[in-house]
């Protein structure tokens, strides 16, 4: 059986595994780069500790010789040699004159040789990888020294032993670890408490609030309240601020289209049964033989037919659906007709209606659901036209006009109202986003703009205009070849 994930993570919360945080990662990092900088700065130290160590063994050697070229003959007595080689920290020392040598040694035949080493030409690579010979050699050879003679001399050579060099490598490596160590720990803590303060923290913050954000998604009172940071984490708190807003906005509309579904599904029976008894009422009104009951009966029928066709789809709608639309050819004038006898709109009124409707213009569309469409944006104009006092006929009016355009039927619905805000244009077609007025559910645009693409149109609302102007564009059906010739055989 596979784990789900919500479970998982849900344990996680409430018992989370052992783990190194992001603090203790990155303090770890700290110390291994501030390391590796200490290994980066002790291979050129220790280099440079064992070169002057060199030149040094090398300028006392020069020294000595001129104490031999002082002497009568270039002899110096046995303990006067041994006292300045000793001061040389060298085995033997030697200059070369041209063809001449001049040698200082306590001994006749000079130890063996395990290096030679050129201070003249020495290179800064040679002198760091001979650096690790010395200590990997532990001060166990003899090496030769070579550097500028004095008086004119070509060179000058030194003999000795690396034992005393590789005890000053040692104790220069080990003031090189102290220091470092040192440097370490302060630039650590320096800067593992200011990312700590900068980073670790604002980013915890963040994570504690967003698993309380999680386990009540629909209290505003969890959403994170952002500092005033201009960085990238202010940044990341803003955005995360504003997401936890709108998913709980989202969240509560969510929840009040079930409570609105749920409560619609329950009156929905009992609506239909006294809609019911309303339209066998009408029925006895309508045999009645007074001319303004005549007149008025047939549209009091048709409209508690439509209100028992609504509820019927009711619950249709509450999931989110619309029946497919039954498509036919039907009069765009006399729909229009009958949406102003619903808003009555009549010569009385004080909204102006002016319809400009092509001659004879037919619609391929489903009578029901486009009388719905208008309706809804028709009362919408009337209802935005209605929040000026008093209305004028000749400024506030809603405007129908009707067109063909080649194998599509475009219908205008317009007012002279106010126009929409833009909080409302941002989710004009969205339900209980798109409300046109204080108090609204935004359903009727909603609902206008579903029903529009069943049809495969397409509804959009018009810039540049006065008031608010809606556009809508309904194609005809494509050509069937085998009802054509039905119909043909027919006749």
């Amino acid at each position: 059986m596979s784990e789900n994930p919500t479970e998982t993570h849900a344990s996680e919360r409430t018992n989370p595994p052992f783990r190194v945080g992001l603090s203790g990662k990155l303090l770890l990092l700290t110390i291994l780069f501030v390391m590796l900088a200490e290994v980066l700065i002790y291979v050129p130290s220790i280099a440079n500790v064992r070169t002057m160590w060199l030149k040094d063994r090398a300028a006392t050697a020069r020294l000595a010789v001129l104490a031999l070229d002082a002497t009568p003959d270039n002899m110096v007595p046995q303990e006067l040699a041994k006292r300045l080689l000793d001061g040389a920290g060298a085995t033997a020392v030697a200059v070369k004159f041209g063809n001449t040598r001049r040698l200082l040694s306590v001994s006749d035949m000079p130890p063996a040789v395990q290096d030679s080493i050129d201070l003249r030409t020495y290179s800064f690579v040679a002198s760091i990888m001979d650096a690790f010979v010395t200590l990997a050699n532990g001060g166990n050879r003899t090496i030769r020294v070579l550097d500028n003679a004095p008086m004119g001399g070509e060179f000058i050579e030194v003999i000795l032993s690396e034992r005393p060099l590789y005890g000053a490598m040692l104790s220069a490596s080990q003031n090189i670890l102290w220091v470092s160590l040192v440097i370490s720990i302060i630039t650590a803590m320096l800067v593992y408490a200011t990312l700590v303060w900068l980073f670790v923290r604002p980013l915890r913050h963040m994570t504690v609030q967003m698993m309380r954000f999680a386990q009540n998604p629909e209290d505003a009172s969890r959403i994170l309240s952002p500092s005033r940071r201009a960085d990238e984490i202010g940044l990341a708190e803003r955005e995360l601020a504003r997401m936890q807003y709108e998913l709980s906005q989202t969240l509560y509309q969510k929840s009040r289209l079930a409570s609105l579904g749920l409560a619609v599904s329950k009156i929905n029976h009992d609506l239909r049964n006294l809609l019911s008894s309303a339209q066998l009422m009408s029925d006895r009104i309508a045999d009645l033989r007074e001319p303004l009951v005549r007149q008025l009966a047939p549209k009091l029928m048709r409209a508690l037919d439509r209100a028992i066709s609504y509820c019927q789809q009711t619950l249709a709608y509450g999931r989110a659906q619309e029946p497919l639309p039954e498509r036919k050819t039907v009069s765009v004038e006399h729909l229009v007709e009958e949406v102003r006898d619903t808003l009555n709109l009549n010569e009385a009124s004080r909204i102006g209606w002016v319809p400009s409707i092509e001659r004879g213009l037919m619609i391929d569309a489903d009578p029901e659901q486009m009388f719905r469409v208008l309706l809804n944006l028709c009362r919408n104009s009337i209802e935005a036209l209605q929040t000026r006092v008093p209305n004028e006929p000749a400024r506030d009016q809603v405007r129908v006009v009707g067109r063909r355009e080649g194998a599509v039927v475009v219908l205008e619905v317009a007012d002279t109202g106010p126009g929409l805000p833009p909080r409302s244009r941002e989710h004009l077609f969205e339900p209980f986003h798109g409300s046109m007025r204080s108090g609204g559910t935004g359903l009727g645009l909603a609902i206008a703009a579903e029903i529009v693409r069943l049809h495969g149109g397409e509804i959009s609302l018009l810039d540049g205009t006065i008031g608010a102007a809606f556009r809508i564009s309904i194609p005809d059906r494509p050509a069937q070849l085998d009802t054509y010739r039905e119909s043909r055989l027919r006749a």
